[in-house]
């Protein structure tokens, strides 16, 4: 199933519940007048087992596959943990539902923005002429999604409009959601998102990115992921340049429960990282973290520091480094995607770290990245918490961004 569809089938099941659960709600209020006690009735309600069936009962859907049904039912899942203890039958796909609604707070300001100007875009909507598709263009770019793909979606709309003679705003609204939404799925073929973790030995993974975009940090919550989960880990704090650089990853090592190696300030980076890879295979680690210096205003001097860093990681590994993943804070909206750009022609990069993607309504620039740059999203941070940095999932973050967004025709 596409992920249009998917959407398209969590918004049915989403009015249905509201049309199911809302005559209780109904009977409630008009047999109170005391607002206290309608507030507590209604919390009684939703909490009730009534309810919880009309709930559990709306989400069985047969067509679809078991994790996609595990993503689909967060509104069940919330509704029982509310009101009673969780039991063993929905234990399993509980950590998957969590996720998802991480996903969905998350980008909460971003879908916020984006239904904020569609309602700008159809509030003066009269007929779908050239003048129109000129707004879509403008709403696109403004909403993050890139010229590029801006563009493609305005002239693609131009021809679906006329083909399909589609006249309301609600057909047209749904109309660029799909098309945004299979232009996203379309470029997202054989793309990987996952971390190449190695199964047997060392991994290896370099961090690069400007100052200030939440690389080290970035780092701290990765070690204390791979800690968590039992691995051997150490961080080299190569980012021997920066005021207090090396200080701030050694607080995020204390904080994780791991090692850092670091050299004096202003030292040679390669050594430390050589330090490390001596130390790492000492240890027999799991996981060696290489957080860098992220001088991109001297783009030849960082080129050569990030190859000399390379060939000292590749003289004690041969096929590493196995990840050099950008950070980019989310924040930034299309600075983030010119640093990407100018990173890319700098090194190999392998994939993107998105810092601050619950902290910014620019969430649209994960849709540019992938259409325009071919950059996989590898991790992306959905809060401040050092369980907050979640491996960057598409499906999750296509229902996050569109969820409510699809209008019924």
């Amino acid at each position: 199933m596409g992920l249009f569809n998917k959407l398209k089938k969590a918004f049915i099941k989403e009015k249905e519940e509201d049309k199911q659960v809302e005559p209780l709600l109904e009977e409630v209020i008009e047999e109170s007048t005391d607002e206290a006690v309608v507030e507590e009735q209604v919390e009684e309600v939703v909490a009730s087992d009534e309810a919880s069936s009309i709930v559990n009962e709306s989400v069985t859907i047969e067509d679809l596959p078991t994790e996609e049904v595990a993503e689909e039912t967060s509104v069940e899942v919330v509704v029982e943990v509310e009101s009673e203890p969780v039991t063993e039958e929905v234990v399993e796909p509980v950590n998957e539902v969590n996720v998802q609604a991480k996903y969905d707070k998350g980008l909460e300001k971003t879908r916020k923005t984006f239904k904020e100007r569609m309602n700008e875009l159809f509030a003066n909507f009269r007929s779908v002429d050239e003048e129109f598709f000129e707004e879509v263009e403008e709403t696109l770019i403004g909403a993050d999604v890139g010229f590029e793909t801006s563009m493609r979606i305005a002239e693609e709309l131009r021809q679906e409009v006329k083909l399909k003679n589609i006249k309301k705003p609600a057909a047209v609204q749904n109309a660029i959601i799909e098309k945004l939404v299979d232009l996203y799925e379309a470029e997202g073929i054989n793309e990987v998102n996952d971390l190449n973790i190695q199964p047997n030995g060392l991994t290896v993974m370099l961090f690069v990115g400007v100052n200030g975009v939440g690389k080290t940090t970035s780092i701290g919550k990765l070690a204390h992921e791979y800690k968590q989960a039992g691995k051997k880990v150490l961080l080299a704090a190569a980012d021997t340049f920066r005021a207090g650089a090396i200080d701030q990853l050694v607080v995020w090592g204390e904080r994780a429960g791991v090692e850092v190696v670091r050299g004096a300030a202003g030292g040679d980076p390669a050594a430390v990282v050589f330090d490390a890879m001596v130390k790492a295979k000492e240890q027999q680690a799991d996981v060696l973290l290489v957080d860098t210096a992220g001088r991109l205003q001297n783009k030849v001097n960082l080129m050569k520091e990030l190859d000399k860093i390379k060939r000292i990681i590749q003289r004690e590994a041969p096929d590493a480094p196995h990840e050099v993943l950008l950070v980019l804070d989310a924040t930034t909206g299309q600075n983030a995607m010119v640093q990407a750009k100018q990173f890319k022609e700098t090194t190999d990069v392998t994939g993107l770290v998105l810092t601050k993607l619950d902290g910014t309504a620019k969430g649209g620039i994960v849709l540019a990245i992938r259409n325009e740059l071919h950059l996989p999203v590898k991790l992306v941070g959905l809060g401040e918490g050092i369980d907050d940095l979640e491996v960057f999932n598409p499906n999750d973050f296509v229902m996050g961004l569109f969820k409510g967004l699809i209008e019924e025709e």
